[in-house]
């Protein structure tokens, strides 16, 4: 028998046998034993797998399957520690795996985003789609073999046989027997319908990477070569605009210079921390510009490309741009060491780099004539490797150790610490607690905030790992803090406290206000009772009488 052609006549089959395969792991993963974050990256990696197996495509193609490769990695990333980054990784690199096959070559990352684009749209609608289309090719496919009575009639002895041994069985095992009963009985309820949106979710996410259909029709990436016709747009304007540009780039290079590198005194009025704070964002802006003005008046192959001294003046003006880059980091590194780490500065550095290697492969591109193509695909590949970097990496546990080490009240230059921000961090921050706490030299009003926040970040993360949040570097994150020794704990003052360790004050209460005095009616009773009451409070000598 032909095994191969067998299988390949039955392949829709073979494909909803191995989603529904996926659903029942979901199932037993995520209803049966509650779902933690996780066990989802174990799911995508057994997702992964079965998308290689069912699709032999891939097998001999080594693009598809260094694109698997990267997306077991990334799943491994969310089973070490959940996060979004690395599941938009894993999405990605998961949809070029199985697509990559139906292309011919890599072409380019814009033609990708298209491809990944409308490959994430057709995602909630993928498993009815190709439903319809298989009923639609079966009914006009000609049929060489039996009939369906006949077909039916094929599968009647044997369905029949096994029903009757499956109900012997059940009479003589009590256990298969409450399974079936269970199965037979169904009962609508809201569980049953959460379980039910819970398979239709697994689905969903199963069944694109098992059959995907890509796109062939796509818009084409952009020449980006020759004379592009624009007004005002000349090589005498261009000129001009590149010896204006060097000029003031010269002068900002070099009072950051002169301020940065202490060669002058700061103005008066102006700190260090707020020169390096209020250029960091914006001068990369302005690099990003230039790569604009670069990649629009001085494509490859145009009349302003062609001119020695234009090109100089670029080469010239690229390399301003890498010493603003640089003095933007520079920047906010200064920022961060007046004040402190934020996983945002972390990842602001790295678009700082990402940039100044933008423009490095803009000024490239300008002198040997590469397309839009690779530069596209060049600065794509950086920015994957970055992110890649950053979904395998502890951030938050970076930046929590970073500021204790370089605190104040550890001995370090740094600002004051601020225990709100690592509370907030959660279990990232729970070693560098542990490990300021266990300095001998903390003021005491201090160790009793931190180990107040300590407590709580501890506490915290225990509940989180046994509601569904455990992953393995969390479970490690808990293991080392049960097994860390701490000093001596101090008594707490009893009250409510805040992020930051300390006693939030109890609300004063609202200032009693005095109204206006009320008029008594005159003839009144109340007058009369207001008369008595004063005539009883006038003193006894002046109503006495007089001695005779």
């Amino acid at each position: 028998m032909d095994l191969l052609g067998f299988a390949r006549r039955r392949r829709f089959v073979w494909l909803a046998a191995a989603a529904a395969l996926l659903v029942a792991l979901g199932d037993v993963l995520f209803w049966q034993y509650g779902f933690h974050g996780g066990q989802f990256g174990g799911y995508l990696m057994a997702l992964m797998l079965m998308a290689v197996a069912v699709r032999p495509a891939m097998w001999s193609d080594g693009r598809a399957m260094t694109a698997a490769a990267m997306a077991m990695l990334f799943a491994a990333a969310i089973l070490l520690d959940p996060g979004w980054l690395a599941l938009l990784l894993f999405m990605t690199a998961s949809a070029m795996a199985v697509l990559l096959p139906a292309t011919d070559r890599f072409d380019d990352g814009w033609r990708w985003f298209q491809r990944l684009l409308l490959h994430g749209l057709r995602t909630p609608l993928a498993p009815l789609l190709d439903l319809l289309r298989a009923m639609r090719t079966r009914r006009r496919r000609k049929r060489s073999g039996p009939g369906l009575p006949r077909g039916l009639a094929v599968f009647a002895l044997p369905v029949a046989g096994s029903a009757v041994i499956l109900m012997l069985f059940a009479s003589a095992n009590p256990v298969l027997d409450r399974f079936l009963s269970d199965l037979t009985e169904f009962e609508l309820s809201l569980l049953s319908i959460a379980r039910a949106i819970l398979w239709c979710g697994l689905l969903l996410l199963a069944w694109p990477l098992l059959h995907p259909r890509p796109r062939q029709k796509l818009f084409g990436t952009f020449d980006g070569s020759g004379d592009l016709p624009l007004p005002g747009v000349s090589v005498a304007s261009v000129t001009l605009s590149l010896i204006a540009f060097n000029l003031l780039f010269a002068l900002q290079n070099a009072m950051d210079i002169a301020y940065l590198g202490g060669l002058l005194p700061m103005p008066e009025g102006i700190t260090l921390a707020e020169y390096a704070h209020r250029g960091a964002y914006p001068l990369i802006a302005t690099a990003l510009l230039a790569a604009l003005f670069v990649l629009v008046t001085l494509r490859p192959g145009s009349t302003t490309a062609a001119v020695p001294l234009i090109r100089g003046l670029v080469i010239l003006w690229i390399a301003q741009n890498l010493v603003l880059v640089g003095s933007s980091i520079l920047r906010t590194i200064d920022y961060v060491e007046a004040y402190s780490l934020t996983e945002f500065r972390m990842a602001a550095l790295a678009w700082m780099a990402l940039v100044g290697l933008g423009l490095v492969f803009t000024c490239w591109r300008m002198l040997t004539g590469k397309s839009a193509s690779w530069l596209i695909n060049v600065n794509l590949a950086a920015a994957g490797l970055v992110l890649t970097a950053f979904s395998l990496t502890d951030t938050a546990a970076i930046t929590a150790k970073w500021n204790v080490r370089h605190a104040r009240e550890a001995g370090g230059g740094g600002a004051e610490l601020d225990l709100c921000y690592l509370n907030n961090l959660g279990g990232p921050a729970l070693a560098a607690l542990i490990e300021l706490e266990q300095r001998p030299d903390l003021r005491p009003d201090f160790r009793e905030r931190l180990q107040s926040v300590r407590s709580d970040v501890h506490h915290r993360l225990q509940h989180d790992i046994a509601e569904g949040g455990w992953s393995l570097r969390a479970a490690r994150r808990l293991a080392s803090a049960d097994a860390a020794a701490l000093p001596k704990p101090v008594p707490l003052k009893p009250g409510v406290r805040g992020c930051d360790g300390a006693i939030i004050p109890p609300a004063e209460p609202p200032a009693m206000l005095e109204g206006p005095p009320v008029a008594v009616p005159a003839g009144s009773a109340a007058e009369a009772a207001a008369r008595a009451a004063s005539e009883a409070a006038r003193p006894a000598a002046l109503t006495a009488e007089p001695e005779q």
